[in-house]
């Protein structure tokens, strides 16, 4: 089994082709990108001893009591640490295990997310089953962190080597999957939930063996469909940009993983990636309370104040934000390939000056929209917003490409998604304790969020600036040909040429197999349809 998951034993036949690839990473960031949907299991699991109501812990139990209670139900603050967990170990996993990815091959790192991410899940089940939160942390959060971390780096250096013309697209592609996952998780795990639901149980750790069983089914195939294309391949008909005045952002020699943290270039990325994401971030963590405290009763067509609701009202306008929420998500997804397949044609740099200008507009304005009481305006602001979030993500890895070659991109970028992890802190601290801040000094809650969205548009000036000092790498910073013969020796990419003959160019991309394309497009697109549709028809009702 080692010998088959060896990264000489992807290497690409002749009538491979390329567009084979994008579904493969598909079948994993869908899976993994349940991250973002775990919100779900809250409400249940703070009933999973109660059933019907929950069994309150005593308010001098320590956190530390509560990894370990079996009395007293969970409530969802401690519960919401396991978001804290999975960005935190994603970004850490991606850095620490980058360059053996580069070596391993994408299959090998595709079967050890699988096992970690499903495996995680299994484990959150027992402990979710013993009432053990520190298991539940310990799989998902820890192990499945990991799982999140590999599998989410595992296609970005294969795809951007099979796409050299469309760099920005095929990440894009890939990354818009791990935005989706929640859209097709969500909904999922909200069926099984009341699928599994009994006098005895709540259903959540039925649903996480479910999920696991189909996850790891769907991660598997992604992982084994993976193939890596020839040294020195390149698509028929293609010719390299020169690397000329008007392409002098777009390198043609490559960085090494251990000297990429030492240009100034690496850093100027990370906090862009950093900075954009914080910003977005925090929105996403506030959508549905933000929305219901500034427009109140207009969400249900009454002239009321938020705290003048009643409960059942109150649930009327929890329904529309939640449909916010999922919109938010849609617009999340489609800017990750939008924006990322754009940046081919403008350039990475030109696209991110536009996510910082439009995005410090749209954050300074929302203030406006919301105390004028336009609506529409107002959810269209964060829509937007959302896009230029996810491309953030979808955009990056092409951005590294450029600027440090395609040859260790993968790891690279894994150590940039300590950006992320930063983010994942600091966004939600930034927006949760000043808006805390403001209304117990006695700020009302529809104006509560004004400071906070200045200060976001703040965090875009200075992504602006970290963008606009981004110059190409100096050239002391890349391999000599020598090294780089080295190190494609490390990451079996030799025997690529033995593969084909010696000849890159007998792999086509464009194989004949169009119909086994269609299909496997089909395996992931169908899922994604559904969760598109179903987000779709909830959000319906901001509109009517």
């Amino acid at each position: 089994m080692a010998g088959f998951l060896d990264k000489e034993r992807t290497i690409a036949g002749p009538t491979f082709n390329r567009w084979l690839v994008p579904p493969a990473a598909l079948c994993i960031h869908l899976c993994i990108g349940m991250a973002y949907g775990f919100s779900v299991f809250w409400l249940p699991l703070t009933r999973a001893l109660g059933i019907s109501k929950s069994i309150e812990c005593p308010a001098d139990m320590s956190w530390i009591s509560m990894l370990f209670t079996t009395t007293c139900d969970w409530d969802k603050p401690i519960l919401g640490w396991m978001f804290t967990l999975f960005f935190v170990f994603l970004g850490s996993s991606a850095a620490l295990w980058g360059g053996w990815l580069e070596h391993a091959g994408p299959r090998k790192a595709g079967v050890v997310s699988a096992v970690c991410w499903c495996g995680g899940l299994v484990l959150s089940a027992i402990g979710v089953f013993t009432h053990q939160l520190w298991l539940m942390w310990l799989g998902s959060g820890v192990i499945g962190g990991v799982g999140l971390g590999l599998g989410y780096i595992s296609p970005v250096s294969t795809l951007i080597k099979w796409f050299p013309d469309r760099r920005g697209m095929a990440t894009g592609m890939a990354i818009m999957g791990f935005g989706g996952g929640a859209m097709i998780g969500s909904p999922l795990a909200a069926m099984l939930m009341k699928y599994y639901a009994t006098p005895a149980s709540v259903g959540v750790w039925e649903t996480f063996l479910t999920m696991a069983a189909i996850y790891f089914v769907f991660m598997m195939i992604g992982a084994l469909a993976y193939r890596v294309p020839p040294t020195g391949w390149k698509p028929s008909g293609w010719t390299p940009p020169a690397n000329a005045a008007a392409n002098a952002m777009i390198t043609t020699r490559h960085v090494h993983l251990k000297n990429a943290h030492k240009t100034p270039q690496f850093w100027l990325l990370w906090g862009i990636l950093m900075l954009n994401v914080s910003a977005g971030i925090g929105v996403i963590g506030m959508a549905s309370p933000m929305l219901q405290e500034i427009f109140g009763g207009q969400l249900i067509g009454l002239d009321l104040k938020f705290d003048t609701l009643s409960k059942e009202q109150l649930g009327q306008i929890a329904v529309i934000a939640a449909a916010f929420t999922g919109l938010l998500s849609l617009f999340n997804i489609a800017g990750r390939f939008i924006w990322a397949s754009l940046s081919d044609y403008i350039g990475r740099k030109a696209t991110y000056f536009t996510f910082f200008v439009l995005g410090f507009i749209l954050y300074a304005s929302a203030p406006w929209a919301g105390h004028a009481g336009h609506m529409a305006v107002f959810v269209g602001f964060f829509c937007i917003i959302l896009t230029m979030y996810g491309g953030g993500f979808a955009t990056i890895p092409a951005y590294l490409a450029d600027m440090f070659g395609t040859q260790m991109v993968g790891a690279i970028h894994g150590r940039l998604l300590t950006a992320w992890s930063t983010a994942g802190v600091l966004g939600p601290v930034i927006v949760n304790y000043i808006n805390d801040y403001q209304i117990h000094h006695g700020v009302p809650k529809s104006a509560a969020y004004d400071t906070t969205m200045y200060i976001l548009a703040a965090l875009l000036v200075g992504g602006f600036i970290c963008n606009l000092l981004v110059r190409p790498v100096s050239a002391k910073w890349f391999m000599t040909d020598a090294e780089l013969e080295a190190e494609r020796k490390l990451a079996h990419d030799a025997a690529a040429k033995t593969a084909v003959g010696g000849d890159a160019a007998a792999v086509s991309g464009a194989g004949s197999n169009q119909v086994l394309v269609v299909l496997f497009w089909l395996f992931v697109g169908i899922p994604l349809a559904w969760g598109v549709w179903t987000t779709v028809t909830k959000a319906l009702v901001l509109f009517r």
